[in-house]
């Protein structure tokens, strides 16, 4: 049987940029430069002008500008902030915005040149501090300040599976946005996943079920039990392109990968098996989908994407009429598409000898109860049998492993 059910979100900001209206952000400028007016130094600092441009002077009449991009009240976001010394170099720069936060930066070109690692955000107001040094030896500082352009639209990210969870083998990780992600490099560029021992992966872009953007970083093969991972994904002054919008937060989560065990039904033999660390565990009777088109089974590996108990499961939400309206107990959820595992006991008669349900995975009772205390979110089950309707799609919850490595990799924006 199937049974649509609607996605959860789960949202985990890490750290958000300020966002200010336009006259906020122009007003903050303008402080942050009169601010500049007043200060010294042992060097002699100099208010920038309009242009973000100014000198440091020295004691013989030589002088450092410095420049600075962006500038101006309303700038765009999305690039880096770059300083640049004319007429000496740059020893030292700071970059922080009203809420005390900074950008980190490396020096370059003998010292002439600082810039930022990260992007300028959008919305938000920036003070620059440049310690120079003439080519006397003379020192000056040089303060000034910059603002961005408020966001015209924010994209926001739902990701599987939750933060500080424990998870099966198959488990990738998922990432779905709220509007179309039309730079995908630039968004890619900014997910990095690290590992306790270095697993191979890739990310891997496709459409989710549900029609919006998605992205995927699986591992080459199933995770090594108690591997550690951590997405750090800093999307914060990222534009994801034309009726997307600005990422305005960074996103940060973990998980770890449970013991190895893996769900192996047949449905040719209509048997389930439990493997766990590589030794079967038990094996019982089950049946699947009567064989067609709209009632089979779908074979390939499906990932468990949740455990929901009991629920209604209403044949019309899957587009089969009034075939079924029902409460079923110990469902476990492994397609978008409306595919479970859980108990059927209308079906009895057909466990370990036929395939006659609408394309869910029954099986008795007392069975169901045993799975569902020992499967977890993440878990693969491998569904094979002459009858199937077919191998589940990438994007039919978490297919991911029913595309072989090589095209996976295709499936990168950075390939």
């Amino acid at each position: 049987m199937r049974h649509a059910v609607r996605r959860g979100r789960t949202r985990h900001p890490v750290r958000s940029g300020p966002v200010r209206s336009r006259a906020a952000v122009a007003a903050a400028v303008a402080a942050l430069l009169t601010a500049a007016l007043a200060a010294c130094s042992s060097g002699g600092t100099t208010a920038a002008g309009p242009d973000a441009k100014a000198g440091a002077g020295s004691a013989h009449g030589r002088t450092v500008t410095v420049t600075v991009t962006p500038d101006g009240a309303r700038a765009k976001a999305g690039r880096p902030v770059v300083v640049t010394a004319h007429g000496g170099t740059l020893t030292s720069v700071t970059v922080s915005d009203t809420h005390g936060g900074t950008l980190t930066g490396t020096l370059s070109d003998g010292g002439r040149t600082w810039t930022s690692q990260r992007n300028a955000v959008p919305g938000a107001s920036y003070t620059v501090e440049a310690d120079t040094r003439a080519q006397d030896g003379t020192t000056g500082t040089r303060r000034t300040g910059f603002g961005t352009a408020a966001p015209g639209r924010v994209n926001k990210v739902d990701w599987r599976p939750g933060d500080a969870t424990t998870v099966g083998v198959a488990q990738p990780i998922s990432l779905v946005f709220d509007h179309p992600v039309r730079d995908r490099a630039a968004v890619e560029r900014q997910l990095r996943v690290t590992t306790s021992n270095g697993t191979e992966g890739c990310w891997g872009w496709m459409k989710d079920w549900s029609g919006k953007d998605r992205i995927d970083w699986r591992p080459r093969e199933y995770w090594r039990p108690g591997t550690e991972v951590t997405l750090d994904a800093r999307l914060n002054g990222t534009d994801s392109g034309p009726d997307g919008g600005w990422f305005v937060r960074d996103y940060r989560f973990g998980f770890t990968v449970g013991p190895r065990q893996v769900f192996k039904v047949d449905l040719d033999s209509k048997r389930l098996t439990l493997e766990r660390d590589g030794h079967d565990v038990r094996t019982f009777p089950v049946s699947g989908g009567t064989p067609g088109p709209e009632t089979g089974s779908w074979r390939g590996t499906e990932v468990v994407l949740a455990k929901e108990g009991t629920i209604r499961m209403n044949s019309e939400t899957v587009n089969l009429g009034n075939a079924y309206d029902q409460m079923v107990d110990y469902a476990v959820r492994l397609t978008w598409s409306g595919t479970y595992a859980h108990a059927a006991p209308w079906n009895a008669a057909y466990f370990g000898r036929a395939n006659r349900s609408h394309g869910c995975i029954g099986m008795s009772d007392a069975d169901a109860r045993w799975l569902y205390e020992r499967v977890r979110v993440g878990d693969p089950f491998e569904v094979e049998g002459a009858q199937t309707k077919g191998v589940v799609a990438p994007n039919n919850g978490l297919g991911d492993w029913n595309v072989d490595w090589e095209h996976w990799r295709t499936l990168s924006a950075l390939r």
